[in-house]
């Protein structure tokens, strides 16, 4: 609609008393009043878009991993590994592997939990791997984790629609959560 307002406020080229440089001008403002694009780059522009458009739902979903940490061991010894998990979608760690360790293993809730196959993470939710719950555990450390140290995994996720995706993390070993360290960090300033 405001197109057309400007293309008629473009006067009429039909005037036969109008010199070849004023009918050039003409009919370069009508141009410029039309919104077009150039043959081969407006079918390529509306080609990307539409690939673009119909791809936009198969963009996988968001996948959080927050706060990993890992507590100290020695050589030879096991260990757990907590942290907090959020898929947007939905999704299931199917796998966790390291080389900080000969075995790892998904465990369930409790202390003396047996592992389990899948840990599943509904959409939206944040599901804590800490101690008591659900967690990681390292069994027979290749060498000593110590504090400030960083301990890498890979944990393999599979979405929703079945496509799997590795997902790198790095826990630094620490005595607590990152967030409980913030909490009596605040507590004793408080005091």
């Amino acid at each position: 609609m405001a197109n057309s307002a400007v293309t008629a406020a473009i006067p009429e080229e039909n005037h036969r008393e109008q010199s070849p440089a004023a009918r050039c001008l003409l009919l370069d403002m009508r141009k410029a009043a039309t919104p077009t694009i150039p043959g081969c780059i407006g079918r390529l522009a509306l080609s990307s878009g539409l690939v673009l458009l119909l791809l936009a739902p198969v963009a996988n979903a968001l996948f959080i991993v927050n706060q990993p940490w890992v507590r100290p061991a020695a050589r030879g010894q096991s260990t757990d590994v907590y942290m907090n998990l959020t898929s947007t979608d939905g999704a299931t760690v199917v796998a966790v592997r390291t080389d900080e360790a000969a075995a790892v293993a998904i465990v369930g809730p409790g202390k003396s939990a047996a592992a389990v196959a899948s840990l599943t993470l509904p959409a939206g939710t944040v599901v804590a791997l800490a101690p008591g719950k659900a967690r990681l555990s390292l069994t027979r450390l290749v060498r000593s984790v110590k504090l400030g140290d960083l301990v890498v995994l890979t944990l393999t996720v599979e979405d929703t629609d079945g496509t799997r995706r590795d997902i790198p993390v790095q826990a630094e070993v620490r005595m607590r959560s990152p967030l409980d360290d913030e909490k009596r960090a605040h507590h004793a300033h408080a005091h």
